[in-house]
């Protein structure tokens, strides 16, 4: 069984309180829009990290994290990237990939807006854990906390850290 913190969309913020989910779980996955490195490098230094860049990410950022990161985690196919769309609505770049080689899990970033959705015609689980960070239109910053155990997602949980302010 693993413990995964998702995140996204920093936009250069990290503070003390995203570091404390960090330090409760076994892996951190970020889904982009790191904005400065020193995020997942503190992230780095507490746990392992799964990242990919997004959009506002300088070419640092994109020497280090791939567009798309797929893996596997006790049996479950995990597929992230920074702009992938919803269910019914995922994006171009994204769409035939998902339909040949659909994973369990497809965690998108980018909207600043939480999201946990089953997708029923391609049979996965769909996830936006909104933004973290304090720079965008969302009000709350939001990240997600789930377990992967044997081959299942389970024990969803979303984390407010506050109003952005």
């Amino acid at each position: 069984m693993k413990k995964i913190l998702l995140l996204s969309d920093t936009h250069s913020f990290i503070d003390d309180q995203i570091l404390k989910f960090v330090k409760q779980v076994d892996e951190v996955w970020h889904a982009g829009d790191i904005g400065d490195l020193q995020v997942t490098d503190r992230i780095k230094s507490l746990k392992p990290l799964r990242a990919v860049y997004g959009n506002i990410d300088d070419k640092n950022a994109r020497a280090e994290f791939p567009l798309d990161n797929k893996f596997i985690v006790d049996d479950v196919l995990v597929w992230i990237t920074h702009i992938g769309g919803y269910p019914n609505k995922y994006n171009q770049r994204v769409r035939e990939e998902l339909k040949n080689n659909t994973p369990q899990l497809f965690i998108c970033g980018h909207s600043h807006i939480l999201k946990v959705q089953y997708d029923k015609k391609l049979n996965l689980l769909h996830l936006n854990p909104g933004a973290a960070g304090k720079h965008g239109f969302h009000k709350v910053r939001t990240m997600l906390r789930f377990e992967i155990d044997n081959g299942n997602v389970k024990n969803m949980e979303i984390i407010e850290l506050a109003n952005r302010s």
